[in-house]
């Protein structure tokens, strides 16, 4: 089972602001991707995806990829 990537590195608040990790976490055509292909748990998700679609309403990110 994969590791939690924001427990293993001490990541206490997913920061929309933080466009580099959040990219980790969407695929190529910029959808992001599940749990179970991440490694996330449920709770850190839900932030996850409250911080994409931050990032993408401030215009950090792209809704869909090209």
């Amino acid at each position: 089972m994969k590791q939690d990537y924001f427990s293993s590195n001490n990541i206490k608040y997913i920061d929309y602001k933080d466009i580099e990790i959040l990219k980790k976490f969407l695929n190529p055509n910029g959808k992001i991707m599940s749990h179970k292909r991440t490694g996330v748990t449920s709770k850190n998700q839900r932030a996850l995806t409250m911080a994409v679609k931050r990032a993408r309403f401030m215009g950090l990110l792209p809704f869909v990829a090209k």
